[in-house]
C-alpha cells in the first residue's frame, strides 16, 4: 500500500539503567512526542513546524533532519521525493528521558516507512544514533535503540552498532520524576571518574549479568537486587536535589529500585504493578513539593514495541 503521510508516536526512554551505564535502556508507553512526516515533490528535508520546544528548523542542525540525512546517504538509490516534518515535543529537551532520541528515532522510522521499508528497525538504529551525535557529540544508541525496538535493549557493540533485544518483567511500570533543573551533559560526563577500582567494576559486571538474567527469567526479586550502580550514580546523584531521599522513600513505598535516567536530572523507579507505581509517584511528589523546584511526574508501562504508527494517509 502506497501512502504519502504518516503520523507517529515517538516514545520517551530510560537509559543508563542503574548498572547498565551507556549500554542498557527501556521504552516508555505513555510518554512521548508525536510527529507527522509526509512526502513532498521537492527533494530534501524540510521541518515545517515544531511545537513544545525551542529547536532548530534547519535540518542539518535538528536531530530528526540529521538522522534522515544519514539514512539517505546510505541508500544506493535515493527516493524521487522529499520529506516534510512536523514535530510536537512533549518530552522536554534536557529531561534525561530521551528527547533527542525520540525525534531521531521517529524521523528515521517514518521516512523509512514512506520509502517502502528499505531498512529493518535494527538497521535504523545507526541512523538515529547519528541524530544523537548532533545532540551530544557521540552516536550513542542506549536511548534510540529502545525507542525503535521497544522493551529493554542492550548495546552489545557501539562500533559497529549491535543491539540485543531483552524481555521485560511482566506488568512492569516506571515512575519518573523530571525536576525542572538543567544539568549539562558535559558536566555530567566530566564529574565521572576516569578510573574505577577493580572491586567496583566487578560488582558492576555482576549486576549487569544478573539484571539481564532477571529479565529473561521474569524474576522481579533478582531484578530489584541488580539495580545497583557502584560507579556512576555515586557521583551524578550529587547534582540532583533530594536524589537519595527519593530513591530510599520510593523503595520503602514498594518500588523495586531506581536510579538516574540518562545523564539526569530525571530519576526513574520500577514497580511490579500500576498501583505500586502510583503510590511511589505520590511519595516522590510529596518530597519535591517540599522544595521550590517545579517538576513533571510520569507513570508509564514499559512500551514493548517502540515507535508506533498513529495514522497513515
Amino acid at each position: 500500500m502506497k501512502f504519502t503521510e504518516i503520523k507517529l508516536f515517538a516514545p520517551a526512554t530510560i537509559a543508563n539503567i542503574a548498572c547498565g551505564f551507556d549500554v542498557m535502556g527501556c521504552c516508555l508507553e505513555s510518554v512521548g512526542d508525536t510527529m507527522v512526516i509526509r512526502k513532498t515533490d521537492d527533494k530534501g528535508i524540510r521541518i515545517k513546524a515544531i511545537t513544545g520546544g525551542s529547536l532548530p528548523f534547519e535540518p542539518e542542525k535538528n536531530v530528526a533532519g540529521v538522522a534522515i540525512m544519514a539514512m539517505l546517504s546510505d541508500l544506493k538509490r535515493e527516493p524521487d521525493f522529499g520529506f516534510e516534518l512536523e514535530i510536537n515535543k512533549k518530552i522536554k529537551p534536557g529531561s534525561g528521558i530521551g528527547s533527542s532520541a525520540a525525534s531521531a528515532a521517529g524521523a528515521v522510522f517514518g521516512a523509512n516507512e514512506l520509502m517502502g521499508r528499505p531498512y529493518n528497525r535494527h538497521e535504523l538504529v545507526k541512523f538515529a544514533a547519528e541524530g544523537e551525535r548532533a545532540a551530544c557529540g557521540s552516536p550513542i544508541a542506549d536511548n534510540v535503540a529502545p525507542a525503535l525496538l521497544g522493551g529493554f535493549t542492550l548495546v552489545q557493540s557501539a562500533d559497529p552498532i549491535k543491539i540485543l533485544e531483552l524481555p521485560s518483567i511482566s506488568g512492569l511500570y516506571a515512575t519518573v520524576i523530571h525536576p525542572q533543573i538543567e544539568i549539562k551533559t558535559s558536566l555530567s560526563r566530566d564529574i565521572l571518574p576516569q578510573q574505577v577500582a577493580l572491586k567496583d567494576a566487578v560488582k558492576q559486571w555482576a549486576n549487569v549479568g544478573a539484571l539481564v538474567h532477571a529479565l529473561h527469567e521474569n524474576d522481579s526479586a533478582l531484578f530489584a537486587e541488580s539495580l545497583q550502580d557502584h560507579i556512576v550514580e555515586p557521583h551524578r546523584s550529587k547534582l540532583i536535589p533530594r536524589f537519595d531521599e527519593v530513591k530510599k522513600k520510593a523503595i520503602e513505598a514498594g518500588a523495586l529500585g531506581g536510579g538516574i535516567s540518562g545523564s539526569g536530572p530525571s530519576i526513574f523507579t520500577f514497580s511490579k504493578t500500576l498501583q505500586i507505581a502510583e503510590k511511589v509517584a505520590n511519595t516522590i511528589e510529596k518530597i519535591y513539593d517540599e522544595t521550590t523546584i517545579p517538576f513533571h511526574l510520569y507513570v508509564s508501562r514499559i512500551n514493548e514495541t517502540g515507535v508506533k504508527i498513529l495514522s497513515i494517509k
